[in-house]
């Protein structure tokens, strides 16, 4: 009845899965390749995830299924927005869920909570919600009309569940003493990163970029990454362009590149080559975003909208770069855990941001209790006893 798809050589029933909790996860949304942090969120979290348990992927077939080598998915959603409001989803996956005997169904996001509900009544099953903000938030700051009426079902959603992963411990804070959400059925659930410590490999990848694009050694590897057709990003873009760089280039004893990385770049800014006699590197995007984060020495976070934690400043402290950002754009980050790898500078005071590049010390290590924090195994293991127990 249902079409799963497995990667090439592997048997359907492995015998150590026979002793692993079954979960079923719902991602309702393309994520195999990841281009966004909300894409890379889902698509790590499986991949560790499956190390660990039977999983079981439904989503839309709008997907790489040849990306997920450790679990099995099933192409069951539809491609269009109509997909939220589907109600044969209900007779569908209650049918595979009481066959399968899974034991618990993990929902990216809360759009579901209706789906979500229904299901547990008809079969049962732990219901958990993965969030990746308070999603009410990020739409009403990007001025969607709607909000309001996001919040109540986001909050109605939240109670209905009988687990919460949360991305930033901000947002589990919020959700227990605002939406009176119980704090005993929520966990800590942040964007982790795949290495374990400091990285070593620094230099090569300084070198490999410097000579990619003809930077001298004297320079500063400044790097800004993100998806630029997400409003938030393109304004913090434009932020770079218009407020921060003029200021730098105002400090001619300062040498430095800004490496702009990124798909989604608006054709009316013709690939920023009006700016490249002014310090800006426009590399689009790039494959392994991974040699720019441990090659660069300060990573730029101006993001003045959009809720929840900005994965790539997570990524870029992990790879051992000083993060600059404003208060909004290091909301969610686990500051206590980065010590000086990032300086946090008031909303909308570009001097100081300026400032703060230019003084920023880039070559001392990130500190171990970063790793032990975001490090995806470690975050594995701390949210698998509400799955298994």
């Amino acid at each position: 009845m249902w079409e799963v798809y497995l990667w090439p050589g592997e048997k359907e029933e492995k015998q150590p899965k026979a002793v692993m909790k079954k979960i079923l996860v719902i991602a309702p949304y393309p994520y195999l390749p990841f281009f966004s942090g909300g894409q890379k969120f889902i698509a790590q979290f499986l991949d560790y995830l499956s190390k660990e348990v039977d999983l079981t992927v439904i989503s839309v077939a709008k997907n790489d299924f040849s990306l997920a080598k450790t679990y099995k998915t099933i192409p069951l959603l539809k491609k269009g927005f109509t997909r939220y409001i589907d109600g044969s989803l209900v007779k569908k996956i209650s049918q595979l869920v009481q066959q399968e005997k899974f034991d618990a169904i993990i929902w990216e996001h809360p759009y579901y909570g209706w789906l979500a509900n229904r299901i547990k009544k008809r079969t049962g099953v732990k219901t958990i919600i993965h969030t990746h903000n308070i999603e009410y938030k990020r739409f009403r700051s990007t001025g969607r009309w709607w909000w309001p009426i996001l919040k109540w079902y986001e909050k109605w959603a939240l109670k209905k569940a009988d687990g919460l992963f949360f991305i930033t411990p901000e947002d589990r804070e919020f959700a227990i003493t605002t939406w009176g959400i119980a704090k005993e059925k929520s966990l800590d659930l942040p964007f982790g990163v795949e290495i374990k410590e400091f990285p070593a490999d620094k230099l090569t990848n300084r070198a490999i970029i410097t000579q990619r694009y003809n930077i001298n050694n004297d320079e500063r590897i400044i790097l800004f990454n993100g998806l630029l057709n997400y409003k938030p990003n393109l304004d913090a873009l434009k932020i770079i362009l218009d407020e921060i760089n003029p200021r730098l280039l105002n400090q001619p004893s300062f040498k430095y590149k800004i490496i702009i990385c990124g798909k989604g770049l608006p054709e009316e800014m013709n690939e920023l080559k009006t700016y490249a006699d002014k310090n800006i590197i426009y590399a689009g995007f790039v494959d392994t975003i991974e040699t720019y984060f441990t090659a660069a020495d300060i990573f730029l976070n101006p993001v003045l909208s959009g809720g929840g934690i900005k994965t790539k400043m997570v990524e870029a402290i992990a790879f051992g770069a000083t993060v600059i950002s404003t208060e909004t754009g290091a909301a969610g980050i686990l500051k206590e855990a980065c010590g000086q790898k990032l300086q946090v500078v008031r909303d909308n005071d570009w001097q100081s941001f300026a400032a703060s590049i230019t003084s920023a010390t880039s070559t001392l290590p990130t500190p171990n209790a970063y790793y032990t924090y975001y490090y995806w195994g470690n975050i594995i293991s701390n949210v698998l006893p509400a799955l298994t127990n």
